[in-house]
């Protein structure tokens, strides 16, 4: 009879299985935490420049208007706006600041224009060496 005996007396077979409901538990105690914190956390704040006026008006400006089809026309002083090509914008503003660097020149576009446009006609006269260039804001909605 001792195989009978050491038959009863060996080893335990391992359990192949995981228990699943602890790890239920846990999972939906964190759910309810993040859901009740959310709410709860402030969220980020971006602290935008604000448009500052300026104390007295410039005695010349120069105006840059791109149309919605994105062509370029040149405004010098409440002037009627005159039609340029790209090619030209830097040559004309150079002449209309008649070496005088401290004249600003402002880039007015259209809502339906795009960014890039704008970008590149800002760049082009920045290359061209005009150091005040400016976007034109609008005040209100």
């Amino acid at each position: 009879m001792p195989s009978v005996a050491s038959r009863g007396r060996g080893r335990r077979r391992a359990m192949s299985e995981i228990n699943m409901v602890p790890f239920i538990d846990v999972m939906l105690v964190l759910l309810i935490i993040f859901m009740v914190s959310a709410p709860l956390i402030t969220t980020g704040v971006v602290d935008l420049p604000s448009m500052g006026k300026s104390k007295q008006r410039p005695q010349s400006v120069i105006e840059v208007i791109i149309g919605p089809d994105e062509k370029l026309k040149i405004r010098v002083d409440k002037s009627e706006p005159t039609a340029i090509g790209s090619t030209q914008l830097a040559a004309k503003v150079k002449e209309a600041q008649a070496g005088s660097a401290e004249v600003p020149v402002i880039i007015s576009a259209d809502k339906q224009v795009r960014y890039e446009s704008v970008v590149k006609v800002m760049d082009t006269l920045q290359r061209a060496g005009v150091l005040r260039v400016g976007l034109a804001v609008r005040q209100g909605s």
